[in-house]
Parts: structure tokens; C-alpha cells; sequence
């Protein structure tokens, strides 16, 4: 085995201890999802820092793991590889707190998804489902995951569906309803994060991006999102009120000119 070969070998600790570097390249990408193939790429572009050599044996640890993820991240963001390698030779912070602010920032308190059959769905929701599963997969209430079956990624969401269907309305006015309601959402999520990013990151990044200012920034992302639900919430609520007297004031109207 030549000098500063990575072929995985016994990586039990000895007595002396190494540290946090302990994975092979071979367990690095185990661990990452990319291949030992890409791995290697990436230290020849400078994109991850050269291992910590023990025995002519690389290791690899915490930061290397950290740094392929952001890597991944940032290729999911649109970068390509030269991109990344320009944004990490300017400085790698920002751009290590951007994306936690933004994994933070769409964070919120998740459910455990839920697989169905098709079976399963037209139990629950009848055989109109089938007629209609192109246009639930396409609102992303449901993802194929093969073999005829389906997951939800937030089950509530058919559980929500499931009540309305139970009150008379058809699964096809449903549907139109929920692609409304995404819509409206969509705008609304747009404008709270637009919000952030204008009043909060711009300012803080045209500043140079001060060490002693992250707290402060961190804080107010932190408070966003419970803010950003509690006044959707308020909002819808004032918002319902308003058209539920509307919309039953004028049956009331046309039920007062019917003949008795």
C-alpha cells in the first residue's frame, strides 16, 4: 500500500487515540451518500480539505462530512462545482449560516409520512380518487413510491380532506380548493421569507457580515417562523368571519324574497 493510499483498513482506536478523524474515505462516503469517486474529485478541485494522514492512511471526520453536505446543498441551489469553489475561496461562513438560516427557516414542526395503496385511498376516499390521483400527486399531497402505492408526506393534510369529503363536497371541488389554497400560500410564504431577507440579511450582509451581529440575526430568524403561523392564523380568522357573514347575509337576503 502506497504512501497516502485511503484503502479502508482497521480503524479501531488504539491506545494513544486519533481524534475525530476516523472514517476512511470509504466510510465518508457511506456516511455523505457521494461516492469515494466524487469524494476524491472534489479534494483534487479544492473543494474538501485534505484528510488527516496516519499510518500513509487518510481520515476523514466532521468537517469533511459538513463541508460534502454543503457541497450537496449548494448544487441543490442551482451552483455548479466552479461556482462553489469561487463562494468557498471568498469565505466560507456566510454562506454556512445562509443555508442554516434557510434549513431553519422552512423547518417547521414536521409529521411522520404516511404510506397508503391505491387500494387504501379509494377505501378511505371512494373511486372518484383514481380518477383523480394525477391531480393530488401534482398539489404533492401524495408521492408515488412504487409496487401501486403512495406516501403522504403530511398525513393531516388527508385527514383534513377526508372531513371535508365527510360534509358532501365532492373530492373534485376539494381538489380545486386545495390548488387555490397552495397558491395562496405559496404568495404568502413568499412574502415572509421576502420580508427576512430584505429588512433583516440584506442590511446585515451589505454591513460585511460583523461576527458580533449572527446572534442577532439568528434570533430573528428563529422568531419568524412562529410569528409568520401566528399571523396567518389571526389573519384567516378575521378573514373567515368576514366572508362567512358575507356570503350567509345574502342567503338570509334571498331566503326574506322567497314567497311563502
Amino acid at each position: 500500500m502506497g504512501a497516502g493510499s485511503e484503502t479502508a483498513v482497521d480503524t479501531r482506536r488504539g491506545a494513544e487515540g486519533e481524534g475525530e478523524n476516523d472514517l476512511t474515505i470509504e466510510q465518508l462516503a457511506a456516511e455523505s451518500g457521494i461516492t469515494v469517486r466524487n469524494i476524491r474529485s472534489h479534494r483534487a478541485r479544492g473543494l474538501l480539505p485534505a484528510p488527516e494522514v496516519r499510518d500513509r492512511i487518510g481520515y476523514y471526520g466532521p468537517e469533511h462530512l459538513a463541508r460534502l453536505r454543503m457541497i450537496q446543498e449548494l448544487q441543490a441551489e442551482g451552483f455548479n462545482l466552479k461556482g462553489i469553489k469561487r463562494l468557498l475561496e471568498q469565505s466560507i461562513g456566510p454562506a454556512e449560516q445562509f443555508l442554516s438560516f434557510k434549513r431553519e427557516l422552512g423547518a417547521f414542526e414536521s409529521e411522520e409520512p404516511q404510506a397508503f395503496t391505491r387500494a387504501e385511498l379509494i377505501a378511505r376516499f371512494g373511486d372518484e380518487v383514481d380518477d383523480a390521483l394525477d391531480e393530488v400527486l401534482r398539489s404533492g399531497a401524495l408521492v408515488p413510491i412504487g409496487d401501486d402505492r403512495f406516501e403522504a408526506p403530511f398525513p393531516s393534510l388527508l385527514d383534513a380532506a377526508e372531513g371535508v369529503i365527510a360534509t358532501g363536497v365532492s373530492l373534485e371541488h376539494a381538489l380545486v380548493v386545495l390548488a387555490k389554497v397552495q397558491s395562496g400560500c405559496r404568495s404568502i410564504a413568499r412574502e415572509f421569507v421576502r420580508l427576512f431577507l430584505e429588512d433583516v440579511w440584506k442590511p446585515f450582509e451589505a454591513e460585511g457580515y460583523p461576527e458580533e451581529r449572527w446572534p442577532a440575526v439568528r434570533k430573528s430568524l428563529e422568531e419568524l417562523r412562529p410569528l409568520s403561523l401566528q399571523a396567518l392564523l389571526a389573519i384567516y380568522q378575521m378573514t373567515m368571519a368576514d366572508q362567512v357573514d358575507t356570503a350567509f347575509g345574502k342567503q338570509l337576503e334571498r331566503l326574506s324574497k322567497r314567497k311563502s
